[in-house]
């Protein structure tokens, strides 16, 4: 067996290091959008507009769906507010 085929079927086990590392916030603009955890998140800047598939994505990393759930950067889910309709009738 030379050299090349025994690289080929080299089966060592390689470790890999994970670094974690910071990501620079999306909002560049001043003043910032407000982040993904305040109450106030859609009120961001769009980064990107796709109604024929239902979704935005805001400059701070959330993602709105058009019926009005939502998904933060972080994989939470925020379920759609649903209204309740009332209707109201006069005797």
């Amino acid at each position: 067996m030379n050299d090349d085929s025994r690289r080929a079927t080299d089966t060592t086990a390689h470790t890999q290091v994970i670094t974690e590392r910071e990501n620079p916030p999306m909002c560049q603009h001043q003043p910032p959008c407000p982040s993904a955890d305040s109450a106030d998140r859609e009120s961001a800047r769009l980064v990107a507009h796709h109604p024929e598939q239902g979704w935005s994505l805001l400059c701070n990393g959330v993602v709105l769906f058009e019926d009005t759930g939502e998904l933060l950067p972080d994989g939470r889910v925020i379920a759609p507010q649903r209204s309740r309709d009332v209707t109201l009738t006069s005797a």
